[in-house]
């Protein structure tokens, strides 16, 4: 059982600049944690606070309800997995993943470093290279040394910093398969850095998105895609990313670039007294009225396609329009920080495959304007978030997330009295 709990923690270093600022969170045992955000944001700060290579300022670092901010990082009893995998060049794989086992040393005789060693190498397909050196394995093999390392160490929680940047997409794909299996297994408490889209929205039961420091929201990947705090969060969960369009507000309905949306209820007074707000519409919620049925009561309209790029299982249109001048520095600021270089001013559809849309054409297009999600250009902040059905998705993924630990731990059960 181990829980990690960050309150109010921050970190400041020589010039006074708050890394991290003020960040909170719960980590619940088991719990699979994604810590996210654009270069810069403190993501990589804030694990190596967890696990002990950088001084905490101020604030409270609990694990197990036990205050660890001046314990030495080998006292924590945390496994670290670098990105550069950290493996000794001159030693075998066994002899690798063996090594924090000979740290402490005469704690385990031979017999149980090596069943420690075989069992982990077992379960991370390494057991025919384990007389290999490092240098003549694959990225992939390497880094599942550097997880087998962890795992024959029997730590309380595993941190990752960023462990599959170095890989190419097949193997990325391939290896966060094998990270989620591990994790659900062993039933671990993990912390992972990355600024894969894929990786935080497919490995997390929850991500904490990070900007400048600062925590901007914290739940499992679905809320964020489906109602995200602010603009910041919706357009850095998803790719491709959300559209951000310039609203006009006038009474009951927001004047789009390419279309006119009627608005009601509690958006329609929320934007009341406003000029313009931006709304987000995903990709996919763009359809080819010619192909598919959009759902009812949506809005069409049409547009010149100017670019499409078809995938073969699907397409994406592009289609510019002119910005409006009220929002576009807003709209630069965010893209600013979300490492863009350049919002331009065009909308991305995702198309159904079937699609015969080309360069050029003009596409009939249809949208459900509930699905829309509309921000406050000042603060950035969402004015359709619904709290409600928030709620109703955190509690379904926490649902999911103990049914999950559940079945792996039947497995691994299972499994034991097979091969007792």
């Amino acid at each position: 059982m181990t829980t990690i709990n960050l309150e109010h923690i921050v970190k400041k270093y020589g010039d006074g600049f708050p890394a991290i600022n003020d960040v909170s969170l719960d980590i619940k045992d088991g719990e699979f944690v994604i810590l996210v955000g654009p270069s810069g944001s403190g993501k990589s700060t804030l694990l190596r606070m967890i696990v002990g290579l950088e001084d905490i300022t101020s604030g409270d670092l609990m694990i197990n309800d036990k205050r660890v901010n001046d314990l030495a990082p080998r006292d924590r009893n945390l496994a670290m997995v670098f990105q550069n995998y950290a493996l000794y060049p001159h030693l075998s794989v066994f002899e690798n993943i063996a090594f924090p086992l000979r740290l402490q040393k005469g704690k385990h005789s031979e017999a149980e470093i090596k069943s420690k060693v075989e069992d982990a190498a077992g379960m991370l397909e390494l057991t025919e290279h384990l007389d290999r050196k490092p240098g003549n394995l694959s990225g992939g093999q390497r880094q599942r040394v550097a997880m087998g390392r962890a795992i024959v160490r029997d730590a309380d929680a595993f941190l990752f910093d960023e462990p599959l940047s170095n890989l190419d997409a097949k193997l990325r794909g391939q290896m966060r398969t094998e990270i989620a299996r591990m994790q659900r297994r062993l039933g671990i408490t993990t912390v992972y850095v990355t600024h894969d889209q894929t990786e935080a929205m497919t490995l997390g039961d929850k991500v904490a998105v990070l900007k400048r420091g600062v925590l901007q929201q914290i739940a499992s990947p679905r809320e964020l895609y489906e109602q995200p705090v602010n603009l910041f969060v919706a357009g850095f969960i998803g790719s491709p990313p959300m559209n951000f369009l310039p609203a006009r507000v006038d009474g009951n309905t927001l004047k789009l670039p390419f279309v006119d949306v009627p608005i009601g209820g509690d958006l329609a007074a929320k934007v009341q007294g406003k000029d313009v707000v931006i709304v987000g519409l995903r990709p996919e919620h763009l359809k080819d009225a010619t192909v598919e049925t959009a759902p009812q009561h949506s809005v069409h309209f049409n547009a010149v396609v100017d670019q499409t790029e078809w995938l073969g299982n699907e397409q994406y249109a592009y289609i510019p329009y002119d910005a409006d001048p009220s929002v576009q520095q807003q709209l630069d600021e965010l893209d600013r920080d979300l490492d863009g270089e350049g919002m331009r001013t065009q909308l991305v559809v995702n198309l159904d495959a079937r699609s015969r849309v080309l360069e050029g054409d003009e596409a009939e297009l249809a949208f459900d304007p509930a699905v829309m999600q509309v921000f406050d250009p000042e603060t950035g902040d969402s004015l359709t978030r619904d709290e409600a059905k928030a709620a109703e998705i955190a509690a379904d993924s926490e649902k999911m997330r103990k049914a999950a630990l559940e079945r792996a731990k039947a497995r691994e059960a299972s499994q034991a009295e097979r091969s007792a």
